[in-house]
């Protein structure tokens, strides 16, 4: 089940060339994730970052991590938890992009008996579940304001209400919070409560994307080489040089995962196990900027779209951002056949968010 992982086997650790080197357990059974699976310390930056994390997680203070997609902040937040005091307490890990608006308060906090419509039995949620360990909290940005509230309530109190309940039950739990976009600019646009926002951020935890730490990109492509390799039953693989510059010279839009998919995927089709710039297969419309002069303007698929702005912005209008993103709703909805799942999915958007856009506009009834 994408939205939710829960494992007491540790996130495994070991040295990779000499780095700290962390991955998910079991990671092959997250192919089709967009989640990281393995996570290297050899750039300085993810050094620094790794030593910060040693400070910080034996406490029992919440920790927001901030990141792009694919960045390993799931495997941020189980390093936290293997070197914290919980260690031998379970770690749920929770994606709340996955949920609907009207199931993430039972899915979180549990539900008694006839709750509501479907509610055919008592369960609890998963707040009970990370009892004496972690929860992981990821895409918490996603969550609706009347979920935050109640977040907030049960880190003040340490104790979760089940819908359908009066009955308060006692928690011991640690929040490790986890967003790909920025709650401080959400919660000056209204979407994101404040005091929820600073009762996270105790102890917050900047993860950068891959193009920003450079010396982390070999070690993880020897790492994945080593791992495809394996269960292609490949020996001597080899990468040539002309692969290696094309790597680090690639800006990894999609980070750590994109990196993972692409070795998987030159492993498939190279050659006598030795991979080369011509098996990578990467985009040169959007990765290739890291080395690029900054007064040099990439020719991309979205050059059409810029062209359009510029005119707009030529002749603005009081409300030109919404007026651009009712566009983009509308014409993506109009796209997937008004199917809200794949129109997130296209936009790389929650649900939850696509509906608040959708009510907003009046292409969805609000209710």
């Amino acid at each position: 089940m994408d939205n939710y992982r829960d494992s007491n086997k540790t996130t495994h650790r070991h040295l990779f060339n000499g780095e700290p080197l962390i991955t998910l357990p079991n990671p092959d059974a997250h192919a089709t994730s967009v989640r990281a699976t393995a996570l290297v310390f050899a750039d300085p930056a993810s050094i620094h970052l790794l030593e910060y994390i040693e400070r910080i997680a034996p406490s029992d203070a919440t920790v927001l991590i901030i990141g792009e997609t694919g960045t390993g902040k799931e495997l941020v937040a189980r390093q936290v938890h293997k070197l914290s005091q919980r260690q031998t307490g379970p770690f749920i890990a929770v994606n709340c992009g996955a949920f609907s608006e009207s199931l993430v308060e039972s899915e979180l906090f549990g539900h008694e008996r006839g709750a509501f419509t479907g509610a055919l039995n008592t369960r609890s949620g998963w707040f009970e579940a990370a009892n004496g360990g972690t929860l992981f909290l990821d895409e918490i940005g996603d969550l609706p304001m009347s979920t935050q509230v109640k977040i907030l309530r049960v880190l003040q109190e340490q104790e979760v209400v089940r819908v359908g309940s009066r009955t308060p039950i006692p928690i011991d739990v640690r929040l490790v919070a986890a967003t790909n976009v920025n709650l401080a600019e959400a919660v000056q646009a209204g979407r994101f409560r404040e005091d929820l926002y600073y009762r996270l951020n105790v102890a917050s935890l900047d993860l950068l994307p891959l193009r920003e730490r450079p010396g982390d990109i070999l070690p993880l492509v020897w790492h994945f080489m080593g791992r495809y390799s394996n269960r292609l039953k490949l020996t001597d693989v080899d990468l040539s040089a002309d692969a290696e510059r094309t790597l680090m010279s690639y800006a990894w839009p999609g980070n750590i995962r994109e990196l993972q998919n692409v070795i998987h995927h030159a492993l498939l089709i190279c050659k006598n196990g030795k991979v080369t710039a011509a098996d990578l297969h990467l985009n040169p419309d959007f990765g290739f900027a890291r080395n690029r002069p900054a007064n040099v303007v990439a020719s991309t698929p979205l050059k059409p779209l810029e062209d359009a702005l510029l005119a707009l912005y030529e002749q603005p209008s009081d409300n030109l951002f919404e007026m651009i993103e009712e566009a983009i709703i509308r014409t993506a909805y109009a796209y997937c056949e008004s199917n809200q799942v794949q129109t997130g999915r296209l936009l790389g958007i929650s649900r939850n968010i696509l509906r608040h856009r959708l009510k907003r506009f009046g292409y969805l009834v609000a209710g």
